[in-house]
């Protein structure tokens, strides 16, 4: 295999791969954009991937089962929000819990389902005539899952609400100044619940695409860490959704690299980085001056209570 071979095949699976953490990503960034940390991502992706798988395998429909995943992950996250908004309790802890809890369930719940293969699956998609790009038809038109081409045009619709609509201001305001923009008439609680589900419906999402699609199967802990390599991705693309799609191949490339080159590199080595950059990304986002120092919102990681100053 030549170079071009290797670069063309190497990312075409890394764009496979980086899918489902640009979803989580996409919504966790909203999430912090409102002030809101959620470390339950790795929860609510393993639930969207039980969840997706089930319903998938008992319907034979696995749009039904990624939709209900998508519900799952929603729901979930507004039990967070409940406990970190509402009732202004530690987030990190809350999503700490949720994790956990996600883990739990989610090995009872698929505990009869291990091992079986998804009846309907859902399919690779070709790109007529862009397949026979040279280089970008092999890589982005060829072989692919029509959640990676939506992944791709989620982030920059999200990058163009987030800094060119009413909503995006609204969204950057509460994770930036909430006293602010409570004096504005802006429902702060409403906001974050609103970013923080709309975060669980997409973790959901990206977990289901590794049941449904990926990996058409059920396994307990099928997420492998993914939702933490998703946080510190959202840190590492500095709160913007586009350049989180960067930080997704990246990733993905680390990994799918830990395979090919393992002849050369041990493969525990490159496997071994993203979880590297996930714990410095993570502790610099509890030390508020480096989260700050990267840009972080203002607010993040801290409640708020209607008439505080």
């Amino acid at each position: 295999m030549d170079f071009l071979d290797l670069l063309t095949s190497t990312s075409a699976r890394a764009l496979a791969f980086s899918t489902p953490l640009l979803w989580a990503a996409l919504g966790e960034i909203y999430a912090e954009r409102a002030g809101v940390v959620n470390l339950g991502v790795e929860g609510m992706m393993i639930l969207g991937a039980v969840a997706g798988f089930i319903v998938g395998q008992t319907s034979g429909s696995p749009l039904l089962g990624l939709v209900l995943a998508a519900g799952v992950g929603g729901v979930a996250a507004l039990v967070h929000a409940f406990i970190a908004v509402t009732l202004r309790a530690n987030q990190y802890v809350s999503g700490l819990a949720l994790t956990i809890f996600g883990l739990g369930l989610s090995g009872l719940l698929g505990r009869e389902w291990v091992g079986q293969p998804l009846v309907n699956s859902m399919t690779f998609v070709t790109v007529p005539v862009l397949s026979e790009v040279p280089v970008l038809g092999p890589v982005l038109f060829t072989d692919q899952y029509l959640l990676t081409y939506a992944g791709l045009v989620a982030a920059a619709l999200l990058w163009f609400v987030l800094h060119h609509t009413r909503l995006g201001m609204t969204l950057r305001t509460v994770g930036e100044a909430p006293v602010a923009a409570d004096v504005a008439g802006i429902n702060v609680m409403a906001v974050r619940y609103g970013a923080v589900a709309f975060g669980g419906v997409m973790a959901g999402i990206a977990g289901a695409y590794l049941s449904v699609a990926y990996r058409p199967s059920w396994g307990e802990g099928m997420t492998n860490g993914m939702g933490w390599i998703a946080l510190a991705m959202a840190i590492f693309a500095l709160w913007d959704p586009l350049r989180a799609v960067g930080a997704a191949f990246l990733f993905g490339a680390f990994f799918t690299l830990s395979f090919r080159l393992q002849n050369v590199f041990p493969p525990e080595l490159l496997t071994l980085m993203p979880y590297v950059f996930t714990i410095v990304a993570l502790t610099l986002v509890a030390l508020g001056k480096g989260a700050r120092s990267f840009g972080a919102p203002a607010a993040l990681g801290q409640p708020y209570q209607r008439g505080e100053r």
